[in-house]
């Protein structure tokens, strides 16, 4: 008995070490921010190499919404000819992450550059840490991915609530150290995201502009491009969150302001989807005749996203696709 209750001690002390992390820039609705100065660079390592990406589904979300989300992390480095004609596109838009690696190499002359596939996909539909998760169990789901050379991405279906979730955040994103392993010294670390699906909870915050937001100027909601408000809304938090942690993976990449709550390259242009926007205004956006929904860029197999608008470093302005 005593030697159970010392493993079981033993066990925790390991788990709560290796799930020592920090999160950065959450992901929500704000006003509309102008006339950013440039976006400080802290001599920290931008995510680089090839990195696999892990989406760990927790809860109950339907395959067609699976296939969203897929399709777009599909779509960052698609060399297709349809891909390619169809401009402007998800490709495009995650150019310009690139300026910010270009820099990097200017600046150090040292090779770096990201490349990210789609990984593994793991699915929790029996909510196994139940329906109310705290950011440390966040994490310990983040954790089910790879731990290396990885970015593993936590997707909470509509009736799960997440501490911080809809009050201040719409999602988040960090790094976690990974269990040490036989004969390993140094434990890797890894990034994660994490993002919330806001349809039942809070749409007007974290799924603007296709839902009415909840404060602010009022203007009609947009037609999700997936015909998902939910889904289409966490695309938006993903695409911000994926940008922010490949320019600011470990804190002291490229952002303004405090560390603890840092403005990075799509955060540092909340509510700006297309040219003109304004607040409560996402922006001059094309329209697909057939459905009536807004977008402004193309994706794999057909698909059509609304991405945030990214800080683009050598104009030290918001880029937009439209």
């Amino acid at each position: 008995m005593a030697s159970f209750s010392a493993s079981t001690l033993l066990l925790q002390v390991i788990l709560v070490v290796s799930l020592f992390h920090f999160s950065l820039a959450g992901r929500r609705l704000t006003e509309l921010v102008q006339d950013q100065p440039a976006l400080q660079y802290h001599k920290g390592p931008l995510l680089n190499g090839k990195i696999s990406i892990n989406l760990i589904w927790y809860g109950n979300f339907k395959p067609s919404q699976r296939a969203i989300v897929s399709d777009f992390f599909n779509s960052l480095y698609s060399s297709s000819k349809i891909q390619q004609s169809q401009l402007p596109s998800v490709s495009s838009w995650w150019k310009t992450t690139e300026k910010y690696y270009h820099l990097i190499r200017t600046s150090s002359k040292k090779p770096t550059s990201l490349s990210l596939r789609l990984g593994k996909q793991i699915l929790d539909k029996n909510y196994s840490l139940g329906k109310s998760l705290t950011s440390k169990q966040i994490v310990r789901l983040a954790a089910r991915g790879e731990q290396s050379n990885a970015i593993n991405v936590v997707l909470t279906a509509s009736d799960v609530a997440v501490e911080g979730f809809c009050s201040s955040r719409c999602g988040t994103h960090g790094s976690s150290y990974s269990s040490l392993k036989k004969g390993q010294v140094k434990s890797n670390k890894f990034a994660y995201i994490w993002v919330g699906n806001s349809e039942t909870q809070c749409p007007g915050q974290c799924a603007w502009p296709f839902h009415q937001p909840i404060y602010g100027p009022q203007s009609a909601p947009l037609i999700a491009p997936n015909n998902d408000v939910g889904l289409d809304g966490m695309v938006i938090n993903l695409a911000s969150l994926l940008a922010g942690t490949a320019t600011n993976p470990f804190g002291n990449g490229y952002f303004q302001g405090p560390a603890d709550a840092p403005l990075e390259v799509a955060s540092a242009c909340p509510g700006v989807y297309g040219k003109g926007a304004y607040p409560g205004y996402a922006g001059d956006l094309l329209v697909d005749s057939s459905t009536g929904a807004s977008y402004n860029a193309n994706g794999a197999n057909g698909r059509k996203y609304l991405l945030p608008a990214l800080f683009d470093p050598s104009t030290s302005s918001c880029s937009t696709l439209v």
